[in-house]
C-alpha cells in the first residue's frame, strides 16, 4: 500500500476516534449509548465474522489471542464509559490515549523489532509530554477524584496498549473486518446488564438517536482504517500518529462541550502534532 494511503488510513481513523468519544461524552447513560453503537455494529460486521472464523484454521495460541482481545476490548468499554462520568472530555481522553501513546511503540519495539531513531523517539517524547501537559493533571492539586480519573484513564491506556499489540499478531490469520467484530461483541456482552438494567436505553434512543447511529459508523470505522494500516507500516510509528485524535478531541471538547482552558490545550496540541510530524518523517 502507498505510504500516504497508510497515513491518510491512520489520520483518518483519528479524526473519526475523537469524534465519536465527544458524542459518548455528551451522551445521558454511557453504557446505553456505548452498548446501542456496538450492538448495531454487531449485527452489520456478523457475516463477515462468520465467513472469516469459517476459512481460518485456527489453532489453539490463536484462539488465546483472540480471547486475549476480547479481554481487553471488554475492558475497554467498560472503562471507557466510567472516565466519560467523572472527567472532562480534553481531560480524561488525553490520559487515556497519551498511556497507550507510550506504552505501544516501547513494547512494539521489544517484541517485534521494530525500531525508532533518535528523531523518533524524539517526537515520541514530545507526544507524551504534550498529553500529559493536556490533560492537566500534572498541575492539578491531588484529590480523590484526580486519582480516581488517573487509575481508570491508566487502566484505559493498558487496554488499548493491550489490544494494539494482540491485534497485529491476529492479523496473520485473520482480516481487519473479521477482527473488528471482536471488538463489536466485546462492547456488545460485556455492556450489556449495566444497560439494560439502567431503564435508561429508551431516553437514550429518544434524545440521542442521530448520534446512536452516527456512532455505529464510527466507532467501529475508526479502528478499522486502522486496522488497515497495521500491516504496512511498523506499529511503533503509526501508533503515536494515530494519538492526533487528541488535538481533534481537544478542539471538539472546546467547541461542543464549552470545556474550559482553550488556548493552553491548543497549545499542548501543538506540541503534540510536531511529535507526530518528528514519527511520521523521521522516525
Amino acid at each position: 500500500m502507498n505510504e500516504w494511503f497508510v497515513w491518510g488510513f491512520v489520520i483518518s481513523s483519528a479524526v473519526t476516534h475523537a469524534t465519536w468519544n465527544v458524542y459518548t461524552k455528551k451522551s445521558i447513560h454511557k453504557p446505553s449509548f456505548l452498548w446501542s453503537i456496538h450492538l448495531i455494529a454487531s449485527i452489520v460486521f456478523m457475516p463477515f465474522f462468520i465467513i472469516d472464523i469459517a476459512a481460518a484454521q485456527v489453532d489453539a495460541q490463536q484462539v488465546m489471542l483472540l480471547g486475549a482481545t476480547f479481554l481487553f476490548q471488554g475492558m475497554y468499554v467498560i472503562l471507557l464509559s466510567k472516565a466519560y462520568q467523572i472527567g472532562e472530555v480534553s481531560q480524561v481522553y488525553p490520559m487515556m490515549r497519551g498511556s497507550a501513546a507510550l506504552l505501544i511503540p516501547v513494547i512494539s519495539l521489544i517484541l517485534y523489532d521494530e525500531k525508532l531513531t533518535l528523531w523518533g523517539w524524539s517526537g515520541l517524547l514530545l507526544i507524551v509530554c504534550g498529553l500529559f501537559a493536556l490533560s492537566g493533571i500534572v498541575s492539578a492539586r491531588p484529590t480523590r477524584q484526580l486519582w480516581q480519573i488517573l487509575l481508570i484513564t491508566f487502566s484505559v491506556g493498558l487496554s488499548i496498549t493491550g489490544y494494539t499489540i494482540v491485534d497485529k499478531s491476529i492479523l496473520n490469520f485473520m482480516s481487519p473486518i473479521g477482527l473488528l467484530q471482536i471488538y463489536n461483541l466485546a462492547g456488545f456482552i460485556v455492556l450489556s446488564r449495566s444497560a439494560l438494567s439502567s431503564g435508561k436505553l429508551k431516553q437514550e434512543w429518544s434524545f440521542n438517536r442521530k448520534a446512536i447511529i452516527i456512532g455505529a459508523v464510527m466507532a467501529p470505522g475508526s479502528y478499522l482504517l486502522f486496522l488497515f494500516a497495521i500491516p504496512f507500516a511498523p506499529l511503533s510509528h503509526i501508533s503515536p500518529v494515530r494519538e492526533f485524535s487528541i488535538v481533534i478531541g481537544t478542539f471538539w471538547g472546546l467547541i461542543k462541550l464549552k470545556e474550559q482552558k482553550g488556548f493552553r490545550r491548543i497549545a499542548y496540541a501543538v506540541v503534540i502534532t510536531m511529535g507526530m510530524i518528528l514519527i511520521s518523517f523521521w522516525g
